[in-house]
């Protein structure tokens, strides 16, 4: 990347807010910086439905993403997705290298290693980016990377970043069970005053009321305000087997079924008797196994929570198999990959979805609308 010549930036650490405080942007631009625990967390549906929310509001808004990490290869260059669907969907005019001055792949990280990368020189770039974008709207909507620790190598953690724009923090969580409130509290404690409340996202039924009826009240006693809890919804948290057969580059051998949801995968590389019982107690997923695999072929086909088979290695199945997914409206996909390339692609696909997309951001929107606090978040 190319080195921008600048003075280093003054640091000192605050003990009182738990952060680095670093010589921040001086702009007029509300700034907010959605951030979240992990990855494929949602972020980027409510980052954008956010501001599309406080476009239709009137407000000017921009978006930007400093450090980009959910990478793909672009025209020989290697981009984040984000971005590009941001000034889609808000139909912005800014250039990449500003909605993503920084492209957070491996190979960067290895010349940070080698001492190619100077963290002063980064930070720099990532100021003059937010100045170039903040000039021209009300509102900026930064998203996070793919957790709110990445980052720390260069110090661009999102508390890093937050403290840099002088930015509010709005921090996506999820959770289905109580001891996912310490990774909450630990998230609050990085970035100290900052942080203007929590949304949970994904929230499965069963952990519905249990999060609404103790933890919440529990945060906001801790002085952290939960201004949503977003149910889970089939059709933003999982991928259909058509999406997947196209993802994966598969062949369809049995395409009855193919609109079905998948949101997690089962290896079937186990005894027949042990991969029945392991399908019967799992649900809307995908067997990925070898395609000379009969007898893991027909256990999938008698578990009702099983949405398809990946059959690895190009080979195919008898047309007894094909015959009887047929009939039960499981569809059967066919790659040539053999089967630890598949699980990790597979995994890969059906942990970020297929979501990200205009319809996703609008159903967001609606969410955000019906369970969260649009107005105290904006």
């Amino acid at each position: 990347m190319t080195d921008i010549d600048s003075d280093p930036e003054s640091t000192e650490t605050d003990s009182d807010t738990d952060t680095t405080t670093t010589e921040t942007v001086p702009d007029d631009t509300d700034t907010l910086l959605v951030s979240s625990l992990a990855e494929s967390s949602g972020k980027t549906a409510i980052t954008l439905a956010l501001a599309r929310l406080a476009r239709s509001a009137g407000d000017s808004v921009g978006y930007m993403k400093p450090k980009g990490t959910r990478l793909q290869s672009n025209v020989g260059k290697t981009l984040d997705e984000d971005p590009l669907l941001a000034r889609e969907l808000l139909e912005l005019e800014a250039e990449i290298h500003d909605l993503e001055p920084v492209v957070y792949s491996p190979t960067f990280i290895e010349q940070v290693i080698r001492g190619r990368e100077d963290p002063d020189d980064l930070r720099e770039r990532v100021r003059e980016a937010f100045e170039t974008l903040a000039a021209d709207h009300d509102r900026l909507f930064v998203e996070g990377g793919g957790s709110y620790d990445i980052g720390q190598i260069v110090d661009l953690t999102d508390a890093d970043i937050a403290a840099l724009f002088d930015a509010r923090v709005l921090l996506v969580a999820s959770y289905e069970i109580p001891a996912d409130i310490d990774d909450v509290l630990a998230a609050a404690d990085q970035f100290g005053t900052r942080l203007a409340g929590v949304v949970f996202n994904d929230v499965p039924d069963a952990a519905y009321d249990q999060l609404e009826t103790d933890v919440v009240p529990f945060l906001e006693g801790q002085g952290i305000p939960v201004h949503g809890v977003l149910p889970s919804e089939r059709e933003l948290s999982g991928v259909t087997v058509a999406d997947l057969a196209d993802e994966l580059g598969a062949t369809m051998l049995v395409d009855e079924g193919q609109d079905s949801y998948v949101e997690r995968f089962s290896v079937g590389a186990m005894g027949a008797d042990s991969a029945l019982r392991r399908f019967r107690r799992t649900k809307d997923a995908a067997v990925i196994t070898g395609g000379d695999r009969a007898e893991i072929h027909t256990a999938a086909l008698e578990a009702p929570g099983i949405r398809c088979l990946i059959l690895t290695g190009g080979h195919r199945p008898s047309g007894t198999i094909l015959g009887q997914a047929s009939e039960k409206g499981v569809p059967i996909l066919s790659v040539q990959t053999d089967t630890l390339a598949t699980v990790e692609r597979a995994e890969d696909v059906i942990r970020s979805g297929r979501t990200r997309d205009a319809e996703t951001v609008d159903r967001m929107e609606q969410l955000l609308s019906d369970h969260a606090a649009v107005d105290e978040i904006l």
